[in-house]
């Protein structure tokens, strides 16, 4: 795959219509002559909500998902704690080569500092390109409650977790915004080879006692599919490196697959707009 065509423009305490202003004039000379005719085919606002020690793993996985993606990615990074509030960019438009046309997207990167930090609704929603969805990655944990959170999942379509990023798992909690928008995790993504494994040994399954090891996340959104599927309870998860199960006397085998990169995942949840009810369920009683 050939590198993209990046122009690039940086400001200190801007306004969002400096952003808007940079924007077009980045498009414009991305268009210049003598370079491929472009094609602007953003099919969603992406936003990610990126502390700032979240923030080289977030630009990796962006990397990753190249023109798969096209859009209009605006990286949200809170640094509440400054004592001067203002905003600072970073600001790009990436064209990729796609036969004899160019494909670009734009990465809208935003520090917030001090106040600015608590509305992030007030600069998505002008950013937002109009009549597509708007998708929010949540890296970390969530501020349940809090201002950011909630401003944010009242202006997605979806929101994207990864509770593996968690220090606590507060499933009870996130099970509150179900309804409200539609809800992905990662960390659930992470486990559907072995559901799909465990659905083979249906209908055995449901008499046999099941024991299961594993990361916290990926165990815990297991033991709650089972459980929501079986409708019955299931034992507690035991920590361990690597998700196993035991089913009766017998461990089962693990289902070897390529593994996924971060940016793979992410593209993936991506691809989806309707609310999964199976997920719900398993978080549900996860809780």
């Amino acid at each position: 795959m050939a590198a993209p065509l990046i122009e690039e423009w940086s400001g200190t305490d801007v306004t969002l219509g400096d952003v808007e202003a940079e924007l077009a004039r980045l498009r414009a000379v991305s268009t210049e002559e003598g370079r491929n005719p472009h094609q602007r085919t953003s099919v969603m606002t992406h936003v990610a909500w990126v502390p700032p020690k979240w923030l080289d793993a977030a630009e990796r996985t962006l990397e990753g998902l190249a023109e798969r993606h096209p859009s209009r990615t605006v990286i949200l990074i809170p640094n509440p704690d400054e004592s001067e509030s203002r905003i600072d960019a970073d600001l790009s438009v990436r064209c990729f080569a796609a036969a004899d046309r160019a494909i670009c997207g734009e990465v809208i990167e935003l520090h917030l500092l001090g106040e600015r930090a608590m509305a992030p609704a007030s600069i998505v929603l002008p950013l937002a390109i109009s009549d597509l969805p708007v998708f929010v990655r949540w890296r970390g944990q969530p501020e349940f409650g809090g201002v950011q959170w909630e401003q944010l999942v009242d202006v997605a379509d979806r929101v994207v977790v990864d509770s593996s990023e968690w220090d606590e798992l507060r499933y009870a909690e996130l099970s509150e915004t179900f309804g409200r928008t539609a809800l992905s995790d990662i960390a659930w993504a992470r486990i559907f080879d072995w559901r799909l494994a465990l659905a083979g040994y249906w209908p055995g399954v449901r008499e046999q006692e099941i024991h299961i090891r594993g990361p916290r996340a990926e165990a815990s959104l297991l033991r709650g599919w089972l459980a929501a599927q079986l409708q019955r309870g299931v034992r507690p998860i035991e920590p361990a490196g690597e998700l196993a199960v035991r089913l009766g006397g017998e461990e089962l085998p693990s289902p070897r697959t390529v593994p996924r990169s971060p940016s793979d995942l992410l593209s993936a949840e991506l691809d989806h707009f309707a609310r999964d009810l199976v997920y719900e369920a398993a978080v549900a009683a996860a809780a």
